[in-house]
């Protein structure tokens, strides 16, 4: 399913009004919610808005678990950290246990932070998974070219990432297929070309990494705002 949203601003609300409901339903159906987050400038708009009372009454978040998608291999106060960002924008201004935050140990040697996570979520059934794109056509840290990419068992995989010049930790197709739902929130035009690549070109995933994201459940939703879905033949209509 793709939905696209007139602007950033629409998107971001979008966004919370779709994780908020996503996660209400686990919490009615199964008792819990377990919601993967994402970094970036475009899920960092979307936690600002479900942390608001709007959204956010309508979730109990005593039952929501919470873990990352990636991370860098950064101490958890670092400014480029996912788990910061997520903190800042979402968890310090909800009622989740703290028992209930399931964050990478960026700050750890980056084999041992992918093996504690790997024993972590090897085999936990996730409810929702978000995610990013980037111009690269990357999603989590699984890169172009990267072994991470072709990963077919492990569930978590530390990479150093030579485009970057850094390391980072990330959940594996694995791991991000066996979700219940996966949802992209991509913004921006200069992410144009690489959606229409994405969404409408063959799949490569060595070359572009968010094309090894299938779930075999199906549920695959892309929240996009209109400047993202310029490019793209079977758009749907731009929702308010």
């Amino acid at each position: 399913m793709i939905r696209v949203f007139p602007d950033s601003d629409a998107l971001a609300r979008g966004a919370a009004d779709h994780i908020a409901s996503l996660a209400a339903s686990a919490v009615e159906n199964r008792n819990r919610c377990r919601l993967v987050l994402s970094g970036g400038e475009t899920p960092r708009r979307a936690y600002t808005m479900l942390a608001s009372p709007e959204f956010a009454e309508r979730v109990d978040w005593r039952r929501i678990e919470v873990f990352w998608g990636d991370e860098r291999c950064v101490p958890p106060d670092d400014a480029r950290s996912n788990y910061r960002m997520a903190r800042e924008t979402l968890l310090d201004r909800l009622p989740i246990p703290a028992v209930n935050i399931h964050r990478i140990r960026g700050e750890a040697a980056p084999a041992v932070a992918a093996e504690e996570y790997e024993r972590l979520v090897r085999g936990v059934a996730l409810d929702l998974v978000l995610l990013g794109l980037g111009p690269d056509g990357h999603t989590a840290s699984l890169f172009p070219g990267q072994a991470a990419v072709r990963e077919s068992a492990a569930w978590v995989r530390a990479e150093y990432v030579s485009a970057l010049g850094t390391w980072r930790v990330t959940l594996t197709p694995p791991a991000i297929n066996s979700a219940r739902a996966v949802s992209f929130l991509v913004s921006g035009a200069e992410k144009a070309a690489t959606l229409e690549q994405v969404l409408e070109g063959s799949r490569a995933p060595d070359r572009l990494p968010a094309r090894a994201i299938h779930p075999s459940s199906g549920h695959v939703t892309w929240l996009v705002d209109a400047a993202a879905a310029s490019r793209l033949r079977h758009r749907v209509g731009t929702e308010a």
